[in-house]
């Protein structure tokens, strides 16, 4: 929808093809945050340590279902390789060059749909329950500094003033100003379509099947319809690995699911998003609740929900506000499309130099999508953008 925006911005004549245009793919339900701090890659040098102790966890961050672990090896040894030291200062190097501009960009298409007023910049708040786990994070905390991110770190008290709903369990915390989240990312996906359909924009309400190359490249749908078009834009999160195989580029890309419970009626009161460090999970506060999201599930695209994920959630949650209702929240999950080295794959496919990819940002979707839709106008319009691109292209996977 984003690449859609600026496409339309740019005077093209576009169409959107979306099996549920209307639908809650990756809006309804996401955290709602503009998470510009969040420059460190997924995988780290001592991760590998800590990941058995999390999946033994029932309440941990981290689920994988085993009868999809053997897909899984070439993504699991390119994360190892993505956790090396000089890996990780190189990927977050690159997370930043895109984060830093993703205020700007998201304000800029906020403001063409007269929501400037729903991007709250109240910045977050990362809490901890151990100083252990405080220290254990102090690498990432100073790379995020190298990289001109704001962070001031404050006691379990001081936190406690900020955020009163926080219990005593809290010890630490890290203030970071230059995080923002939005009122309600589904209705900020539901007023951007209707900007788009009120400028032109088409939406085929079919699934897209395949990618035909061509003079023209073209996308063969699930009803039989052929369309082509002068370019073509592969936006289709967790989805988009299936689209560029068959024009036979490869990529290694996991879903990567999420889940979250939204409380319309908290009982409490939290002013800013807040990260919990040690659990991996955040609460944001938004126009219609409180929701409590997070974790991460590998199991693949076709497996079904395992709502339990969320209300271990509320479960955890429920230790650091002690004051959220343990029932009456309502569950969802998503897919994320996540790499392997934490990097969006943005760029010109090298089959077909009118066939474009945009997919792959993991947890920052959100956060990086105006961005990167304001990088793909360029690139197809054969205009030099504004970043070098190289490092997010899908020919990295071989």
């Amino acid at each position: 929808m984003a690449c859609a925006f600026w496409l339309a911005n740019d005077g093209r004549q576009v169409t959107v093809v979306d099996r549920d245009p209307a639908g809650d793919k990756s809006s309804f339900g996401n955290a709602g945050a503009v998470a510009v701090p969040e420059v460190v890659p997924a995988s780290q040098p001592r991760l590998v340590w800590r990941i058995p102790g999390w999946l033994l966890d029932p309440l941990g961050p981290l689920a994988l279902r085993p009868s999809h672990l053997p897909g899984m090896i070439p993504w699991l040894l390119r994360f190892l390789r993505a956790g090396r030291t000089e890996e990780v200062a190189r990927i977050a190097a690159l997370l930043s060059a895109l984060n830093r501009r993703a205020q700007d960009d998201m304000l800029a298409l906020l403001t063409s749909l007269d929501l400037q007023g729903d991007l709250h910049r109240k910045g977050a708040l990362a809490v901890y329950e151990t100083d252990v786990g405080f220290e254990r994070d102090a690498d990432e905390w100073a790379l995020r500094q190298r990289h001109g991110i704001r962070c001031e770190v404050i006691d379990g008290d001081a936190a406690r003033e900020l955020e009163p709903s926080l219990g005593a369990l809290v010890r630490r915390a890290v203030i970071m100003p230059q995080w923002s989240h939005v009122s309600d990312p589904k209705r900020v996906v539901d007023r951007l379509r209707e900007f788009l359909l009120q400028r032109g924009v088409a939406f085929v309400a079919s699934e897209a099947l395949a990618i035909e190359a061509g003079e023209q490249p073209a996308v063969r749908l699930a009803d039989g319809t052929r369309l082509a078009g002068a370019s073509m834009v592969v936006a289709a999160g967790a989805w988009s690995g299936w689209l560029a195989a068959s024009l036979h580029d490869r990529v290694l890309l996991e879903s990567e699911r999420g889940y979250n419970m939204t409380f319309a009626a908290p009982g409490i009161d939290v002013h800013r998003p807040l990260v919990f460090a040690e659990r991996k999970f955040v609460a944001t506060p938004l126009a219609i609740g409180l929701r409590i999201g997070g974790a991460a599930e590998f199991a693949g695209l076709a497996a079904p929900a395992n709502y339990e994920r969320a209300h271990s959630l509320v479960q955890s949650a429920r230790r650091y506000l002690p004051g959220l209702p343990a029932e009456g929240g309502m569950p969802w999950m998503g897919q994320r499309p996540s790499t392997p080295d934490s990097l969006p794959v943005i760029g010109r496919s090298p089959r077909h130099k009118r066939v474009f990819y945009a997919f792959g940002h993991g947890h920052l979707g959100l956060t990086q999508s105006s961005t990167t839709g304001r990088l793909l106008a360029e690139l197809v319009a054969d205009r030099d953008p504004p970043l070098d691109l190289s490092p997010f292209s899908i020919e990295r996977f071989g």
